[in-house]
């Protein structure tokens, strides 16, 4: 393969992926467009390791999480396009040609997203709408517009990645792209769709959906975005209400489901706390990139 024909590095993320990762290699080798596959390793204990003999492997000392790894694989990767794919994800033959072709044809976009699919043909994600709490919302029915993408399969510019600051790696999971997603709306570039690149997504085979785990990232993460990339009142608003439905839990009567326990709420508002420094700093970074204002991506995109 001319190494000039390559204009995608597909990175896979995979932890402890030795069930399914095969799978999604052996689907990305059948793509009928000419890319570079990178597996960023976090540290696999599984045997993960002896199935990826023959690709390249960015192999780390310690589990970074998917926000991390891909952050790793960004200061590596030399095409113009990276795609990020999910490790229990398979894509179909022209998965890749079909967000590429419509990457090139859409230069005000950044960023091009999947139609995912759970195994028995439900959608998943035809894109991510901001919902008026701030919160990033799968899209099951196509939209003719989006705010983001689901980062288990998707297209970006590389230097326009870079540009606006790259992959929040100390998120470690999940919100990483909608952070991403609303740091390109700020800097003015659009996020589009490709409904015809379609990929089978085994949901939650790294990661345990519903998990404690699972509740504190999402919970966490959706603060630190707000704080980085939402307008101020926006940002102390969910925190505050964040804080003083934790404040009550303790007198309500009825058993609270798992994102509304309050271990797990108080460990959200300590590390939130906790980097909130670093996320300022990072609001400052993105105030400084931003050709559009804070307020105008949010009216123009959070659903009320």
């Amino acid at each position: 393969m001319d190494e000039a024909e390559v204009s995608t590095t597909v990175v896979v993320v995979t932890w402890r992926g030795a069930a399914h990762i095969t799978a999604c290699l052996d689907a990305l080798a059948a793509q009928n467009r000419p890319h570079r596959t990178l597996v960023v390793d976090n540290a696999s204990d599984d045997g993960t390791a002896s199935l990826l003999a023959g690709h390249e492997v960015l192999r780390l000392p310690r589990n970074a999480g998917y926000a991390g790894a891909l952050a790793e694989a960004l200061s590596v990767v030399d095409t113009p396009f990276m795609a990020w794919l999910n490790d229990d994800a398979m894509p179909a033959p022209d998965w890749l040609s079909t967000l590429e072709d419509a990457l090139v044809t859409t230069p005000e976009a950044a960023a091009m997203g999947s139609l995912m699919e759970l195994p028995d043909g439900t959608p998943q994600s035809l894109g991510v709408r901001l919902t008026a709490d701030g919160h990033g919302s799968d899209l099951t029915e196509p939209a003719q517009d989006v705010f983001g993408f689901c980062g288990g399969a998707v297209l970006l510019r590389t230097d326009t990645l870079r540009e606006i600051g790259g992959v929040p790696a100390d998120f470690f999971c999940y919100y990483e792209d909608t952070d991403t997603a609303w740091r390109l709306r700020l800097s003015g570039w659009d996020i589009r769709q490709a409904p015809g690149a379609r990929v089978v997504h085994h949901h939650g085979a790294s990661t345990k959906p519903g998990s404690p785990l699972f509740h504190r990232w999402n919970e966490r993460n959706r603060l630190l975005m707000l704080l980085r990339c939402a307008p101020a009142r926006v940002a102390l608003r969910e925190l505050v209400k964040f804080a003083i439905l934790t404040a009550v839990l303790p007198f309500r009567g009825e058993p609270a489901p798992p994102n509304f326990r309050l271990f797990l709420r108080c460990h959200v508002l300590t590390e939130v706390v906790t980097r909130l420094p670093a996320a300022l700093r990072a609001r400052q970074c993105i105030t400084a990139r931003a050709v559009l204002g804070r307020g105008e991506v949010w009216d123009a995109w959070a659903a009320g």
